[in-house]
């Protein structure tokens, strides 16, 4: 059995950032793997671990620039990975879930996974659909949010568990293949040892254009536009007193009285 999973490369900001235009300004970034996707790329290599994958290969969408930060799913245990970016790609402030579905799909097309991993989300756009959508698109079925599943895969069905709102949660089962999206906290996810971190340097890395996967450059032309980006003002109902405990102890409680907390 092929796993394929999709893992990306997110910036990541400091606490105290300045906003240049509609975007964070560079000094402030950083870049690290996808956090979702690093618990996917563990759920992967524990299913190859026990004998039930046999390749691990992982899938992003990025420049040249964000080689070293997926290669961090080969020093986990992927087998190999395949990154794909074009020049019609540069300068692309939204790239929309269309546009990364049709690149998604056109890759699996040539590597014909059995089960397709994917984070639930990206920590920076946070949208949940890339993973749903690819597997309409390829009429895969699909489970999404998924925090447990049961890696004794039998007669080409997964058992899974997956997240419902309100806390709420569903056992169900897919044929493969098939989309799982990952939800965080379905394992823990290991760190890449010094021996895994030189082995990647070494594993298969290819770096594909649109052209190599048989698309051109209107696949990314989206219908979304990024017109803004701000930080949002925040409303605080804190009361802060200032003094030792037998100055703001009586302040304290006529608030409580006043709430209804206390009689």
């Amino acid at each position: 059995m092929k796993i394929l999973v999709t893992v990306a490369e997110v910036a990541t900001v400091d606490d105290e950032f300045e906003i240049d235009g509609t975007e964070i300004a560079d000094q402030y970034l950083s870049a690290d793997l996808n956090e979702w996707d690093d618990y996917a790329v563990e759920e992967a290599v524990q299913l190859q671990e026990e004998g039930i994958a046999d390749e691990v290969v992982t899938v992003t969408i990025g420049p040249e620039d964000s080689e070293q930060t997926i290669r961090q799913a080969l020093a986990k245990g992927a087998d190999r990975a395949i990154r794909v970016w074009d020049d019609a790609l540069d300068g692309v402030d939204l790239l929309d879930v269309h546009a990364k579905t049709a690149i998604l799909r056109a890759v699996v097309a040539e590597e014909d996974p059995d089960l397709i991993l994917s984070g639930v989300q990206t920590g920076d756009d946070s949208w949940m659909a890339t993973g749903v959508s690819l597997a309409e698109s390829l009429d895969f079925q699909w489970a999404a949010v998924v925090n447990a599943l049961d890696h004794d895969i039998a007669d080409g069905t997964a058992a899974v568990r997956r997240e419902l709102e309100g806390g709420v949660e569903e056992l169900t089962e897919v044929d493969l293949p098939a989309v799982l999206t990952i939800q965080t906290g379905i394992n823990e996810p290991r760190y890449a040892s010094l021996r895994g971190i030189r082995q990647a340097q070494r594993k298969e890395l290819d770096a594909l254009t649109l052209d190599d996967v048989g698309l051109d450059a209107g696949v990314v032309e989206g219908s979304l536009e990024l017109t803004d980006m701000y930080e949002p003002e925040s409303e605080s109902e804190a009361t802060v007193w200032e003094g030792g405990a037998e100055e703001t102890a009586g302040e304290l409680a006529e608030l409580l009285r006043e709430k209804g907390v206390v009689a």
